[in-house]
């Protein structure tokens, strides 16, 4: 039995899945997973996102007999088979996981992507936040650091607040600045959450309506974990946001189906030949 592996070099982690060559075209379960922080080195975090997954499926190193890579850092891959773009990959894993989602956002670290797709997962079209990390994960942890608590204690934090408060800095560096007014005024540490969370929600509700916004309506991202984001961005665009438990994982899982399918294709101009 052959495997392929599939990495998302992301900027600030990297991810990646293993799945097993003889799965289906559209769907396909999930072997392994693997995350590590991404840090300066590109390919090390590949290969070790990649071989976390591998022990995660219970395999050995070296198992995989193809890797994708996708991710801004899929370039510095040096063992990939094929490299393919992020928004091709998030569209394509999105339909795997969540096969009747017409309207996609992924958010990650520094950027936000909504993508309409076709059911096939095939995209139809898409928009990139133009704003550095204004309207993705990044904002949030700037915010965390700011008021001293971890990442981990910012979503239950923030379905706390009882009347989120205004953040209107749409750079993260100068968001830190109001935070800080914020304390001294005396505002709760879950309102100054929340009210970070639907700042975001507003750019990134903005983002997915510039794609003609249609539900169902996914999620994709480390930021899919953040409940308290997920509330406020279903308050904010007046809809259910769909979820899986790996919809982190979404870009290297639909770097894996791709390549599989890459595969086949080579495949059967060999057997032609």
């Amino acid at each position: 039995m052959s495997y392929i592996a599939g990495v998302d070099v992301g900027s600030r982690m990297t991810k990646a899945v293993v799945i097993d060559r003889a799965g289906g075209d559209g769907e396909g379960t999930i072997l392994g997973r693997g995350k590590v922080y991404t840090h300066f080195d590109l390919n090390g975090a590949a290969e070790r996102a990649v071989e976390a997954a591998l022990a995660d499926a219970g395999l050995e190193r070296g198992a995989t007999e193809y890797l994708a890579a996708t991710g801004y850092g899929r370039y510095q891959v040096t063992e990939r088979d094929i490299q393919i773009t992020e928004i091709t990959c998030h569209a394509r894993g999105a339909v795997a996981l969540m096969p009747d989602v017409v309207t996609l956002l992924d958010v990650g670290a520094q950027n936000a992507r909504a993508i309409r797709i076709q059911p096939s997962g095939r995209v139809i079209s898409f928009r990139m936040n133009d704003k550095c990390a204004s309207g993705a994960g990044r904002f949030v942890e700037r915010v965390a650091g700011a008021l001293e608590i971890d990442l981990d204690q910012v979503s239950p934090l923030g379905l706390m607040s009882k009347e989120p408060c205004e953040i209107s800095s749409i750079c993260a560096v100068l968001a830190e600045s109001e935070v800080i007014n914020h304390v001294t005024n005396g505002e709760t540490i879950p309102n100054i959450l929340q009210g970070t969370h639907e700042s975001i929600c507003d750019r990134l509700a903005s983002l997915v309506r510039q794609v003609n916004l249609q539900a169902p309506f996914g999620l994709t991202g480390g930021v899919s974990h953040n409940r308290a984001m997920v509330h406020a961005l279903e308050q904010r665009l007046e809809m259910p946001v769909q979820l899986h438990r790996d919809s982190e994982y979404a870009g290297a899982f639909g770097a894996a189906v791709l390549g599989r399918q890459r595969l086949r294709q080579l495949d059967k101009s060999a057997a032609v030949a």
